[in-house]
Parts: C-alpha cells; sequence; structure tokens
C-alpha cells in the first residue's frame, strides 16, 4: 500500500482532502447546543463520528468512498466542536451521543452504520448500548471503553504536535468561539481523563455486529485492550491496521477504507 500522509505534514498543512457537494447540511438545537450536521450521498446511512478536538473535515478521504460505494454519508460535528456549539457543561459522550440520536431523529433515519475514530468510536458505542434498534453496526476505531486501555504521554510527539496545530487552525475558522481553543482542549482533556469507564459487564450486552479497529502503532490506545473489548463483545471482530498509528484514516485511508467497507457491506446488509 502507497504511503500516503504517515507523518501528517500534509495534514497539517492543508487539512484533510475537501469534502464532496452535499446534499444537505443543517443545525439542530439539542440540550443546550447547536449541532451542525450534513449528507453525502444516498443509500443506506453511515454517520461518522470524529475524534476529540477535531471535526468532520477530517473524513475527506472517508466520505468519497462511502459515496461511491452507495452509501448515505452522514457527518455530524460533535458538540463543542467544528461548527457545533455547546453550553457551560462538562463534555460527557453520553451527551454527545444524545445529539446524533438526535440528528438521526431529524434525518428520520431510524437505522444507521456508524463509524467513530477515537471519542467518536466512545460515542457510538455508546449508541449501540443504549439504542441498539437504532444501530446496524459499529466501527470502532481507536479507542478505550475504560481508563486502563489508554497509555501514558508523557510527551508530544511530532506527529502529534502536527495534528493538535491543525486541529487549532481548523477550530479558529469553524468555531463559534475561534478564540477558545485551549479552554475548549482542556475541556475535551478533563473528559478523556475521567471517561469512559464501562465494564466488561456493560460490554457484554452489546448485541449489534462491531469491528474493533487497532493500528500498529497507535498513539493512545494498547494492543491488549484492543483485544479485551473484541473478547468482551460477543461476536465482535478485531481488525489490525499495520505501518500505521492512530491517524489511519488520514495516512492511508485506502489501509482504513478497505475493512470500513467490508463492515459494512456485511452490516448493512
Amino acid at each position: 500500500m502507497d504511503t500516503y500522509d504517515d507523518a501528517l505534514y500534509r495534514f497539517e498543512a492543508d487539512g484533510a482532502a475537501p469534502l464532496p457537494d452535499m446534499i444537505d447540511q443543517g443545525y439542530l438545537e439539542h440540550d443546550g447546543a447547536r449541532i451542525w450536521y450534513a449528507t453525502y450521498g444516498s443509500g443506506p446511512a453511515v454517520i461518522l463520528l470524529h475524534g476529540g478536538l477535531g471535526h468532520s473535515g477530517n473524513w475527506g478521504y472517508q466520505v468519497p468512498s462511502l459515496v461511491k460505494s452507495g452509501y448515505r454519508a452522514v457527518l455530524v460535528d460533535s458538540r463543542g466542536h467544528g461548527r457545533s456549539t455547546r453550553d457551560e457543561r462538562p463534555f460527557k459522550y453520553e451527551l454527545m451521543a444524545s445529539d446524533v440520536l438526535a440528528v438521526m431523529d431529524a434525518l428520520h433515519l431510524e437505522k444507521a452504520g456508524l463509524v467513530g475514530w477515537s471519542d467518536g468510536a466512545v460515542i457510538a458505542m455508546i449508541l449501540a448500548m443504549k439504542a441498539p434498534t437504532r444501530v446496524a453496526g459499529v466501527f470502532f476505531f481507536g479507542c478505550n471503553m475504560d481508563p486502563s486501555g489508554a497509555k501514558e504521554i508523557t510527551e508530544i510527539s511530532p506527529i502529534l504536535a502536527r495534528c493538535l496545530r491543525r486541529h487549532a487552525k481548523d477550530y479558529a475558522q469553524l468555531s463559534a468561539t475561534p478564540d477558545q481553543f485551549e479552554a475548549f482542549s482542556e475541556a475535551v482533556s478533563l473528559m478523556m481523563q475521567t471517561e469512559p469507564n464501562y465494564s466488561a459487564y456493560d460490554l457484554a450486552q452489546i448485541r449489534v455486529p462491531v469491528a474493533i479497529v487497532h493500528s500498529e502503532h497507535d498513539e493512545f490506545i494498547m494492543r491488549e485492550h484492543a483485544e479485551y473489548l473484541a473478547r468482551s463483545i460477543p461476536n465482535a471482530e478485531l481488525v489490525n491496521l499495520h505501518s500505521v498509528s492512530h491517524f489511519a484514516p488520514l495516512q492511508r485511508p485506502e489501509q482504513f477504507n478497505l475493512p470500513m467497507l467490508e463492515f459494512l457491506g456485511k452490516a448493512l446488509a
């Protein structure tokens, strides 16, 4: 597989690939926040949930692949991220999951496949727990479901620094509070330090199809934790991505997209 942007130089400079033309976009007022969403293409719905500090534009290499494959790609900026606003309450994964459900209701989506990256993966898994009839399956990439799965970060690597600089620039361009990235980052970090915290018993109750996707060089998540999730969730599969890190959807998009499409083809059949 050809290397695309392993060191994230291109991502820092230009962001992800531009998104295609939208079919629809809008805002939804929900529980103290104004949530931005957009849809692309037509067919079975796939909701893509981005990572912490990022925004939906980071899925620029995945949306065209989904549309080409006959899916309706739905993007949601998590509350406080991208174009979406937030109130003064602390960030909570379950609150952000309720925002996604509200977007589904607004778009009249009875059921959708979910693709989650990092924080977005937690949001997707919470929806699988709390609203299983609305979830066709979860493609869970690069996150933990309890604190034991997270690696201790002792220093910011060059790749992480490039990613953070891109996030800060995007936040300044998109956010309704463009000068508050530092406070926003601190609030998201606080959530990450205290959540999620689901037990093996909680995971065992999940009944939708799940793929646990782990990168060989993930900066944040232990491989042992990904293996534990795959064992703990009934009938879950473990997908390993080689030679990439937490930023695989940007680094080598085709390597990420192929298993994503394979999973969705089964979950949404």
